[in-house]
């Protein structure tokens, strides 16, 4: 084949060497606008299964480029006047001048023809290639040609940086933060190369302006870095070589991913590659990573296929069918990593102490959990284990440490034990609003199974506030009395808490139960609907009538009479339930909420008549318990409410006396898209949390042990709410804490005989035996 590869960076340059490797009569050539020496930026950062790969394929290259490695493990953190550091990291950095070197000399030595100073305008130069790949950077003109074939989708991120170098030496990777009276600013610093370190220094675009860095040439760009990191920097000095760039050399990072990553231009086949292709922030250091394992995958489905013209249309389907999902998983975590960054100074520098601000950095990207640090740097984290105990008010003893998720947990007057929530999960179970036998095995089971607090189903507060015929409700004193039995059995045999959420279905209402049809309307016997507007929850659902005043009189009153019942009943907690597309939620979303009166419009006018609720039933719950609100942080569709949004209505719930958030998201819109993953609605909590000054509850896609602990640990939630598996494990609680090796936390008196075996049994699993 006839093969042009527009870009001499790492992506071009290993490509052209794999492919002249996997059948030397390939004509190749790599063509680079630059000189042969010239390159910007300085090192970069490898992880040790990109080099494993590399070492499967071209054994030459990578022990050539790990004679030039240089290795650290630790990670430095200097925040307040502390300095932190922990071990265990294993990283491996090289310049990245060095780097292109060995690519270039490797690729002359194959017989890969290298073109310098060679300016590429189109992809038509090369009439002759079988296949064109365009690896020719972010900003790519060959992608941008073709911009309706790979259907770029780039934003520009918000913060500001610099990449510069230094000859002060390091011998960890290092964060270092700086306040200054505009604003933070982060160094993210690492050795690749003897008496030579990266040295990228990152702002907000707030502190950018302030400063008047917009204003200054590169000189006083890098003099002001050396004023702002000068204890760090020791009397050494900041280096940039990025001759090309005008003016202050400050940078704005652009995020990439194409719909499509392949073409055909009439005659050739065009592929991306690199960050033609995609982008990962520098927070976890993937750019190169990726750009190497592009090169490596598509070079694999050639010798699958078959190193041929004829099969290049299915070399490139495959190849842009895997690649997507790779880098799908490590954009996530870049861009985890990259938004902690642009927050880091109002969110958590602010207000997180040094040990704890140190761990949300070290698992900020969500890919380095609780056990991963268990496993990196034991020693760190038992201590930083017995830090957060201490300061939950668990002393210090000669046991294992408690872990986060099991310290306990206050506000008001109510008291946890641990930090693990039973999450609201409707049953579709009641008869005419009654709770019956199977909630008191169903709650009494779970609160038996070492949950801290356990919230009933949303329970609603008349008979038309119900979703389904059979939801719990507490509109009469026969459903109150059932109620109490459930409550009083909790508290007389368990440790834990109950809470009741309150709420009402809205436009939700008078559907199926969930196993005879989720959402769909009843088919006979409806009851009428009500919500802000008259907008359906289904196309071909029930329209519900925009509430007038004196229905919302009626329905506040509702609320206030279901909480004194609750009261009365024995909860610990009241949440209002004010998510989920339901009644309440139905006025703070702009996509439900249609009105033109003081009840619509503007985010204050949306959130009034939910404020109206809540104080009202504020007033009549006890002063001594908390109360907590259940907001939909993101309506996953246009038009609908964001996180600002979400954030904008917590500060106002929690100026009207609410304690907790509980943030969910999503089935406002029954045509949303969420994006799920691990962890997904966390940052929600996160956010929420850090910024408002607000205990949150995170919930979603949580479960193991290992996710709970991370989350507290880092304080991105304060609770963690755990739903489907507790349906599929009651003891969920306590079998989590086996499964980490936490042997103090106690089971209930009757079964404390099955606590050894079970341990043991996990024991025997682990060392490889037969449980």
């Amino acid at each position: 084949m006839r093969i042009v590869c527009i870009g001499g960076g790492p992506a071009g340059l290993y490509f052209g060497i794999l492919m002249k490797m996997l059948d030397p009569t390939h004509v190749i050539s790599v063509v680079e606008r630059n000189r042969p020496y010239d390159t910007f930026g300085f090192g970069v950062v490898f992880s040790d299964a990109t080099m494993d790969n590399m070492r499967r394929w071209d054994p030459v290259t990578s022990d050539t480029i790990e004679q030039a490695f240089n290795h650290w493990d630790d990670i430095e953190v200097l925040i307040k006047g502390r300095r932190m550091r922990t071990t265990g990291h294993g990283f491996v950095g090289i310049g990245r001048k060095r780097l292109l070197n060995i690519l270039q000399a490797r690729a002359e030595e194959l017989g890969v023809e290298l073109i310098f100073e060679r300016e590429v305008n189109s992809d038509l130069e090369f009439p002759d290639a079988d296949l064109i790949v365009a690896c020719d950077g972010v900003n790519s003109k060959i992608r941008a040609k073709y911009t309706e074939a790979f259907e770029p989708d780039m934003l520009m991120r918000p913060n500001r940086y610099i990449w510069l170098g230094t000859n002060r030496p390091f011998d960890a990777f290092t964060f270092d933060f700086r306040k200054t009276e505009h604003g933070w600013f982060q160094a993210h610093i690492y050795k690749f190369e003897e008496g030579a370190a990266t040295f990228i220094v990152e702002t907000t675009e707030e502190a950018y302006l302030a400063h008047g860095l917009d204003k200054m040439e590169q000189g006083d760009s890098i003099a002001f870095c050396e004023n702002v990191f000068a204890e760090i920097l020791e009397g050494h000095h900041l280096v940039s070589n990025a001759r090309h760039l005008r003016g202050s050399a400050w940078l704005s990072f652009p995020g990439l991913i194409c719909g499509k990553w392949t073409a055909f231009n009439g005659n050739s086949h065009v592929v991306l590659m690199g960050d033609a292709a995609h982008t990962a922030h520098f927070a976890i250091g993937s750019g190169t990573k990726l750009a190497l394992e592009d090169a490596i995958e598509l070079t694999n489905q050639f010798k699958i296929h078959g190193a041929t013209k004829d099969s290049i249309p299915a070399v490139l389907k495959a190849y842009e069918e895997l690649r997507r999902v790779d880098v799908a998983r490590i954009q996530n975590a870049a861009r985890n990593a990259m938004e902690w960054f642009e927050v880091v100074g109002s969110r958590y520098a602010d207000t997180l102490e040094p040990e704890q601000f140190m761990y949300s950095l070290l698992t900020r990207s969500q890919r380095i959990s609780h056990e991963n640090l268990r496993l990196r740097d034991k020693t760190w984290l038992e201590g930083y284990e017995r830090w957060f105990a201490e300061r939950n008010g668990v002393p210090a003893t000669n046991d294992r440490v408690t872990p986060p998720m099991l310290t306990p947990f206050h506000i008001r007057g109510l008291s946890l034990h641990n930090r693990i929530i039973v999450s609201p999960m409707a049953m579709y179970s009641a008869e005419e609003g009654v709770p019956n036998d199977f909630h008191l095995v169903h709650f009494g089971s779970r609160a038996l199974g070492g949950a801290g607090l356990l919230f009933t189903e949303m329970t609603c507060v008349s008979p038309e506030a119900r979703i389904t015929p059979g939801c719990c409700g507490l509109w009469n004193d026969a459903q109150a009395a059932a109620y109490k039995r459930i409550v009083d059995f909790v508290h007389r045999n368990s440790q834990a808490k109950i809470g009741i959420q309150l709420g009402h279905a809205g436009r939700k209402g008078s559907t199926r139960v969930a196993w005879e049809g989720m959402d769909e309307p009843l088919p006979d016997h409806n009851w009428p609907l009500v919500s802000a507007s008259s907008v359906p929850y289904l196309p071909d659902g029930q329209v519900p009538e925009p509430m007038s005043r004196a229905e919302m009189d009626e329905v506040r009153d509702q609320f206030v009479a279901a909480a004194k019942r609750a009261a009365a009943a024995g909860f610990d907690i009241l949440e209002l339930h004010c998510a989920h597309g339901y009644l309440l939620s139905s006025f703070l979303s702009p996509l439900t909420n249609r009105r033109t009166d003081e009840y619509g419009g503007s985010i204050e006018n949306r959130a009034r008549y939910p404020l109206e609720v809540f104080r009202a039933v504020r007033a009549v719950w006890p002063e001594a318990k908390p109360m907590s609100v259940r907001l939909s942080c993101h309506d996953w569709a246009e038009g609908g409410n964001t996180p600002e949004d979400a954030l904008a209505f917590a500060k106002l719930f929690k100026a009207a006396g609410a304690d907790l958030i509980d943030c969910s998201s999503g089935q406002v819109w029954a045509d949303d898209h969420p994006i799920y993953g691990r962890l997904y609605q966390t940052p929600f909590a996160d956010k929420i949390r850090n910024e408002v000054g607000i205990a949150t509850i995170a919930v979603g896609a949580i479960s193991e042990a290992d996710h709970a602990n991370s989350i507290i640990a880092a304080g991105r939630a304060d609770l963690c709410a755990i739903a489907r598996p507790h349906l599929a494990d009651p003891a969920w609680t306590l079998h989590e804490a086996a499964k980490i090796g936490v042997k103090q936390i106690a089971w209930p008196k009757q079964y404390v005989s099955g606590k050894s075996q079970y341990e043991a049994n996990l024991e025997r699993a682990t060392a490889g035996g037969k449980a």
